[in-house]
């Protein structure tokens, strides 16, 4: 990684720093700008952000702690790799979290929420016709901080930002296939209807089978990647269809 002379990054103001700092190299973790694996050597995250290096050194504490980032003996900090493994198992909390979310946003949601919610695909929808993964990641948090909100369950909801963050980084390798990016948004109009008519059975399972094919999209992205024929996306697929 290498210091330009962008200075999209650069934090200006003062307040919550140590977030704001965190918050931004989430986004350039999540959007690939610092792909898996690539080292953060702190004096240019400094000059690149324009923060000191104990203001940095909280916020890369902050990503450690979320599995943005590992240290390594000897090599010091770099982007943690999602292995097909880990994400596997990503995806495994997330269907468990957000069909517990679904099911609560569908009995709890005002009818506010329900209108914001589908604003927000509707906004993902423009968002996938033009895609850019900057714009992608701050659609897909907004629709996620408004299904959390009307779910009402703050722990869930902590916890899964947590994953979320981690998820980012599969979510663009996922929807970088236009099939992929296509069928997601059907799923999600779906979603919604199941969510606007409260039905929360039916919410659970539309947001489980959601989260299942976004599992096997990246998962088979991943495998494309490393060059596997038959990875783990290969093999959840063949798993699903004789479940």
């Amino acid at each position: 990684m290498t210091v330009s002379d962008d200075d999209s990054m650069r934090i200006q103001t003062l307040p919550g720093l140590r977030e704001q700092v965190a918050e931004r190299l989430r986004m350039a973790i999540a959007t690939g700008r610092f792909p898996p694996g690539a080292r953060l050597i702190e004096r240019e995250l400094c000059e690149m952000l324009g923060v000191s290096r104990p203001s940095l050194r909280e916020a890369l504490r902050e990503l450690q702690v979320d599995g943005l980032v590992t240290l390594q003996p000897n090599k010091g900090l770099s982007v943690s790799i999602v292995t097909p493994e880990i994400a596997r198992l990503i995806y495994e909390v997330r269907a468990a979290l957000e069909g517990l979310a679904a099911r609560l946003f569908a009995r709890n949601a005002t009818e506010e929420q329900l209108k914001a919610l589908r604003r927000s695909v509707n906004h993902l929808a423009d968002v996938y016709e033009d895609f850019s993964a900057d714009a992608f990641i701050t659609a897909k948090t907004r629709f996620y901080d408004i299904l959390l909100e009307g779910a009402g369950n703050p722990i869930a909801a902590d916890m899964l930002k947590r994953i979320h963050t981690r998820a980012s980084q599969l979510r663009v390798v996922s929807l970088s296939r236009e099939e992929r990016a296509k069928q997601s948004i059907k799923e999600l109009r779906a979603f919604l209807d199941a969510l606007e008519a409260r039905d929360e059975d039916l919410s659970y399972r539309l947001c489980v089978a959601h989260i299942e094919a976004a599992a096997i999209a990246a998962l088979e992205a991943i495998d494309r990647k490393l060059g596997n024929s038959a990875g783990e996306g290969d093999r959840l697929r063949r798993g699903q269809s004789t479940s």
